[in-house]
Protein backbone atom coordinates (compact mmCIF):
# COMPACT_ATOMS: atom_id res chain seq x y z
CA UNK A 1 0.00 0.00 0.00
CA UNK A 2 1.28 3.62 -0.91
CA UNK A 3 1.15 5.37 2.29
CA UNK A 4 2.76 2.61 4.13
CA UNK A 5 5.55 2.26 1.93
CA UNK A 6 7.86 5.38 2.36
CA UNK A 7 8.98 6.64 6.04
CA UNK A 8 6.90 9.39 6.91
CA UNK A 9 4.32 9.53 4.56
CA UNK A 10 1.29 7.89 6.83
CA UNK A 11 2.77 11.30 9.10
CA UNK A 12 2.18 13.37 5.88
CA UNK A 13 -1.00 11.82 5.51
CA UNK A 14 -2.15 12.67 9.11
CA UNK A 15 -0.90 16.45 9.09
CA UNK A 16 -2.60 17.23 5.77
CA UNK A 17 -5.64 15.60 7.29
CA UNK A 18 -5.67 18.26 10.33
CA UNK A 19 -4.52 21.07 8.05
CA UNK A 20 -7.33 20.18 5.82
CA UNK A 21 -9.80 20.97 8.61
CA UNK A 22 -9.12 24.57 8.00
CA UNK A 23 -8.47 25.95 11.83
CA UNK A 24 -6.63 29.04 11.50
CA UNK A 25 -4.80 28.77 14.89
CA UNK A 26 -3.80 25.31 14.39
CA UNK A 27 0.14 25.26 15.67
CA UNK A 28 2.74 22.86 15.67
CA UNK A 29 2.21 22.08 18.99
CA UNK A 30 -1.35 20.97 18.23
CA UNK A 31 -0.29 18.85 15.51
CA UNK A 32 2.13 16.77 17.84
CA UNK A 33 -0.51 16.49 20.12
CA UNK A 34 -3.08 15.16 17.72
CA UNK A 35 -0.43 12.90 15.67
CA UNK A 36 1.90 11.72 18.86
CA UNK A 37 5.03 12.89 17.52
CA UNK A 38 7.23 15.64 18.27
CA UNK A 39 7.65 19.21 17.83
CA UNK A 40 10.42 18.78 16.06
CA UNK A 41 9.43 16.22 13.88
CA UNK A 42 5.88 18.30 12.73
CA UNK A 43 8.50 21.26 12.26
CA UNK A 44 10.57 19.09 9.74
CA UNK A 45 7.44 17.13 8.44
CA UNK A 46 6.11 20.93 7.76
CA UNK A 47 8.93 21.89 5.54
CA UNK A 48 8.84 18.84 3.33
CA UNK A 49 5.68 19.40 3.08
CA UNK A 50 5.73 22.66 1.84
CA UNK A 51 8.33 21.84 -0.73
CA UNK A 52 6.42 19.30 -2.32
CA UNK A 53 3.83 21.98 -2.86
CA UNK A 54 0.98 20.32 -0.67
CA UNK A 55 0.37 23.64 1.78
CA UNK A 56 1.73 26.59 2.04
CA UNK A 57 2.49 29.15 5.04
CA UNK A 58 4.65 32.00 5.67
CA UNK A 59 8.25 31.78 7.20
CA UNK A 60 6.97 27.72 7.94
CA UNK A 61 4.73 29.21 11.08
CA UNK A 62 0.32 28.64 11.25
CA UNK A 63 -1.81 29.45 9.62
CA UNK A 64 -1.32 26.50 7.39
CA UNK A 65 -3.25 26.41 4.32
CA UNK A 66 -3.93 22.79 1.92
CA UNK A 67 -3.34 23.35 -1.69
CA UNK A 68 -5.16 22.25 -4.41
CA UNK A 69 -2.09 19.38 -5.26
CA UNK A 70 -2.14 18.52 -1.29
CA UNK A 71 -6.28 17.97 -1.25
CA UNK A 72 -5.33 15.57 -4.93
CA UNK A 73 -2.59 13.86 -2.44
CA UNK A 74 -4.94 13.20 1.11
CA UNK A 75 -7.82 12.34 -1.67
CA UNK A 76 -5.77 9.74 -2.53
CA UNK A 77 -4.17 8.50 -0.05
CA UNK A 78 -7.54 8.19 1.77
CA UNK A 79 -8.86 6.39 -0.96
CA UNK A 80 -6.39 3.94 -0.76
CA UNK A 81 -6.20 3.54 3.22
CA UNK A 82 -10.21 2.93 3.04
CA UNK A 83 -9.10 0.39 0.35
CA UNK A 84 -6.57 -1.35 2.50
CA UNK A 85 -9.00 -1.26 6.01
CA UNK A 86 -12.08 -2.96 3.92
CA UNK A 87 -9.69 -5.38 2.77
CA UNK A 88 -8.79 -6.34 6.10
CA UNK A 89 -12.22 -6.16 7.26
CA UNK A 90 -13.36 -8.70 5.05
CA UNK A 91 -10.34 -10.97 5.82
CA UNK A 92 -11.29 -10.92 9.42
CA UNK A 93 -14.65 -11.28 9.09
CA UNK A 94 -14.04 -14.24 6.80
CA UNK A 95 -11.45 -16.24 9.13
CA UNK A 96 -14.48 -15.43 11.96
CA UNK A 97 -17.40 -17.30 10.46
CA UNK A 98 -15.15 -19.91 8.75
CA UNK A 99 -14.61 -22.99 11.02
CA UNK A 100 -12.83 -26.28 10.68
CA UNK A 101 -13.69 -29.35 11.73
CA UNK A 102 -12.44 -32.83 10.88
CA UNK A 103 -15.48 -34.60 8.20
CA UNK A 104 -16.43 -38.09 9.78
CA UNK A 105 -17.80 -38.98 6.75
CA UNK A 106 -17.59 -37.80 3.09
CA UNK A 107 -19.53 -34.18 3.00
CA UNK A 108 -20.83 -32.14 0.18
CA UNK A 109 -21.07 -28.29 -0.08
CA UNK A 110 -24.25 -27.17 1.54
CA UNK A 111 -24.89 -30.11 3.76
CA UNK A 112 -25.89 -28.85 6.63
CA UNK A 113 -23.92 -31.52 9.30
CA UNK A 114 -24.11 -32.00 12.93
CA UNK A 115 -21.27 -31.27 15.47
CA UNK A 116 -19.56 -33.37 18.08
CA UNK A 117 -16.21 -33.62 20.12
CA UNK A 118 -14.56 -36.70 20.06
CA UNK A 119 -10.78 -36.34 21.37
CA UNK A 120 -10.44 -32.94 22.57
CA UNK A 121 -11.58 -32.79 18.33
CA UNK A 122 -14.51 -30.96 16.53
CA UNK A 123 -15.89 -33.65 14.01
CA UNK A 124 -18.78 -33.12 11.78
CA UNK A 125 -21.28 -35.55 10.08
CA UNK A 126 -24.67 -36.02 8.95
CA UNK A 127 -26.06 -37.79 12.06
CA UNK A 128 -28.12 -35.23 14.24
CA UNK A 129 -26.39 -33.91 16.75
CA UNK A 130 -26.86 -30.84 19.36
CA UNK A 131 -25.01 -28.55 17.55
CA UNK A 132 -24.53 -27.78 13.78
CA UNK A 133 -23.24 -26.20 10.81
CA UNK A 134 -23.23 -25.81 6.92
CA UNK A 135 -20.49 -27.06 4.72
CA UNK A 136 -18.61 -24.65 2.19
CA UNK A 137 -17.00 -27.48 0.25
CA UNK A 138 -16.87 -30.63 -0.33
CA UNK A 139 -14.98 -32.94 1.38
CA UNK A 140 -13.26 -36.34 1.74
CA UNK A 141 -14.01 -38.45 5.52
CA UNK A 142 -10.92 -37.70 7.43
CA UNK A 143 -9.89 -34.33 5.69
CA UNK A 144 -10.61 -30.85 7.36
CA UNK A 145 -14.22 -29.36 6.19
CA UNK A 146 -14.66 -25.92 6.46
CA UNK A 147 -17.92 -24.72 7.97
CA UNK A 148 -20.26 -21.85 8.89
CA UNK A 149 -23.71 -21.17 9.87
CA UNK A 150 -22.99 -22.72 13.53
CA UNK A 151 -25.87 -23.17 15.23
CA UNK A 152 -26.30 -25.03 19.01
CA UNK A 153 -24.04 -26.23 21.43
CA UNK A 154 -21.87 -28.52 21.63
CA UNK A 155 -21.95 -31.01 24.57
CA UNK A 156 -18.39 -31.39 26.25
CA UNK A 157 -17.89 -33.50 29.41
CA UNK A 158 -14.56 -31.59 31.25
CA UNK A 159 -11.82 -34.01 31.58
CA UNK A 160 -10.22 -34.63 35.13
CA UNK A 161 -6.55 -34.60 36.03
CA UNK A 162 -5.20 -37.38 38.04
CA UNK A 163 -1.65 -36.70 40.07
CA UNK A 164 1.18 -38.94 40.72
CA UNK A 165 2.92 -37.69 43.13
CA UNK A 166 6.66 -38.99 42.08
CA UNK A 167 8.78 -39.13 45.03
CA UNK A 168 11.78 -36.90 44.45
CA UNK A 169 15.45 -38.46 44.70
CA UNK A 170 16.29 -37.38 47.87
CA UNK A 171 13.56 -39.22 49.33
CA UNK A 172 14.70 -42.33 46.47
CA UNK A 173 12.97 -41.55 43.19
CA UNK A 174 11.44 -44.75 41.54
CA UNK A 175 12.88 -47.19 43.82
CA UNK A 176 10.56 -46.39 46.40
CA UNK A 177 7.52 -45.78 43.89
CA UNK A 178 4.68 -48.16 43.66
CA UNK A 179 5.16 -48.35 39.56
CA UNK A 180 2.12 -51.14 39.46
CA UNK A 181 -0.19 -48.58 41.02
CA UNK A 182 0.66 -46.20 38.46
CA UNK A 183 0.22 -48.75 36.06
CA UNK A 184 -3.03 -50.25 37.21
CA UNK A 185 -3.94 -46.29 36.81
CA UNK A 186 -2.70 -46.32 33.27
CA UNK A 187 -4.53 -49.28 32.67
CA UNK A 188 -8.17 -48.16 33.58
CA UNK A 189 -8.06 -49.57 37.69
CA UNK A 190 -9.58 -46.21 38.69
CA UNK A 191 -13.01 -46.26 37.29
CA UNK A 192 -15.01 -45.19 40.64
CA UNK A 193 -13.76 -42.04 39.98
CA UNK A 194 -15.57 -41.64 37.27
CA UNK A 195 -13.20 -42.63 34.43
CA UNK A 196 -14.23 -44.09 31.42
CA UNK A 197 -10.77 -43.68 29.51
CA UNK A 198 -7.31 -41.53 29.95
CA UNK A 199 -6.74 -39.82 26.91
CA UNK A 200 -3.54 -38.40 27.59
CA UNK A 201 -0.18 -38.90 29.78
CA UNK A 202 2.10 -35.79 31.65
CA UNK A 203 5.48 -35.70 33.05
CA UNK A 204 7.23 -32.72 34.88
CA UNK A 205 10.83 -34.35 35.70
CA UNK A 206 13.29 -37.07 35.37
CA UNK A 207 12.34 -39.13 38.20
CA UNK A 208 8.59 -39.45 35.93
CA UNK A 209 10.23 -39.89 32.92
CA UNK A 210 12.12 -42.63 34.40
CA UNK A 211 8.65 -44.52 35.76
CA UNK A 212 6.51 -43.98 32.43
CA UNK A 213 9.41 -45.12 30.10
CA UNK A 214 9.86 -48.40 32.59
CA UNK A 215 6.02 -48.93 32.01
CA UNK A 216 5.99 -48.31 28.40
CA UNK A 217 3.91 -45.91 28.51
CA UNK A 218 4.18 -43.21 26.12
CA UNK A 219 4.41 -39.45 27.08
CA UNK A 220 1.91 -36.71 25.42
CA UNK A 221 2.57 -33.71 27.63
CA UNK A 222 6.78 -32.89 28.38
CA UNK A 223 6.53 -29.10 28.70
CA UNK A 224 4.20 -26.73 30.27
CA UNK A 225 1.99 -29.82 31.54
CA UNK A 226 -0.02 -27.66 34.29
CA UNK A 227 -1.50 -25.35 31.50
CA UNK A 228 -1.53 -28.33 28.57
CA UNK A 229 -3.22 -30.44 31.20
CA UNK A 230 -6.07 -27.62 31.80
CA UNK A 231 -6.54 -27.16 27.71
CA UNK A 232 -7.41 -30.99 27.64
CA UNK A 233 -9.35 -31.33 30.50
CA UNK A 234 -11.28 -27.96 28.94
CA UNK A 235 -11.74 -30.49 25.59
CA UNK A 236 -13.39 -33.24 27.94
CA UNK A 237 -10.26 -35.11 28.03
CA UNK A 238 -8.74 -37.01 31.00
CA UNK A 239 -4.82 -36.69 32.11
CA UNK A 240 -2.76 -38.59 34.04
CA UNK A 241 0.17 -36.47 35.23
CA UNK A 242 3.05 -37.67 36.44
CA UNK A 243 5.16 -34.76 38.93
CA UNK A 244 7.80 -34.92 41.73
CA UNK A 245 6.40 -33.78 44.67
CA UNK A 246 7.75 -30.35 45.41
CA UNK A 247 6.39 -29.53 42.29
CA UNK A 248 3.00 -30.70 43.25
CA UNK A 249 1.52 -27.38 44.51
CA UNK A 250 2.16 -25.01 41.23
CA UNK A 251 0.28 -27.58 38.97
CA UNK A 252 -2.60 -27.67 41.64
CA UNK A 253 -2.29 -24.20 42.25
CA UNK A 254 -2.86 -24.24 37.86
CA UNK A 255 -5.38 -26.34 37.68
CA UNK A 256 -7.88 -24.65 40.24
CA UNK A 257 -6.90 -21.20 38.70
CA UNK A 258 -9.22 -22.58 35.83
CA UNK A 259 -11.74 -25.03 37.68
CA UNK A 260 -10.13 -28.02 36.74
CA UNK A 261 -11.24 -31.19 38.99
CA UNK A 262 -8.26 -33.40 39.89
CA UNK A 263 -6.99 -36.35 42.45
CA UNK A 264 -4.29 -36.67 43.79
CA UNK A 265 -2.65 -40.20 44.21
CA UNK A 266 1.07 -40.15 46.20
CA UNK A 267 2.85 -43.54 44.73
CA UNK A 268 5.55 -43.76 47.41
CA UNK A 269 5.58 -46.81 49.19
CA UNK A 270 4.98 -46.87 52.53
Amino acid sequence: MKIFKKRGEMTHFQMLSEIAKNEPNLKQKDLAERIGITIQAVSENIKGLIENGYIKSKDGRSPYTITPKGLDKLKKDAISLRKYSDETLEIMTHYKTIWPAIAGENLFKGDIVGLYMEDGLLYADNKKHTASAEVLEDTEEGFDVPLNQMNGTINIDSGQVIIIVVPPIKDGGSRVSNIDLVKDIYNGGYTEWGLKSLDKVAAIGTISHVIANALNIPIDIEYAAGPASVACSKKGLNVMLLVIGNMVKNVTKTLEKDNVRYNIVDIKKE
